[in-house]
């Protein structure tokens, strides 16, 4: 049996700290790759994101120049459909913290 030798306080600080994983924002960030179409990748974000057409033109020119662009924020939970969706679609993502 294992007993607990923290203090009132230091269960406390353990469970906000806890509590603040729980609660983290998330990005679902797209990487540029050579194999898409900027057509495929749009259309992918509009389905998939639910982003207006101008907001998935505007992340797409932005993958391209910069390499990747956070098209998503939101908890992991949210994010993870839109990532295996994306991936399903041969889109590089990933989810970051």
């Amino acid at each position: 049996m294992q007993i607990n030798m923290n203090s009132p306080v230091e269960e406390i600080a353990e469970a906000f700290d806890i509590q603040e994983v729980l609660n983290a924002e998330y990005d679902l960030v797209v990487y540029n790759d050579d194999v898409n179409s900027f057509d495929h990748v749009i259309e992918s974000l509009v389905d998939v994101c639910q982003h207006q057409l101008v907001q998935a033109e505007q992340c797409t020119w932005i993958i391209h120049h910069n390499g990747k662009c956070s098209v998503k924020r939101g908890s992991y939970e949210k994010l993870e459909p839109m990532h295996q969706a994306l991936l399903d679609r041969q889109i590089s993502t990933k989810i970051e913290c």
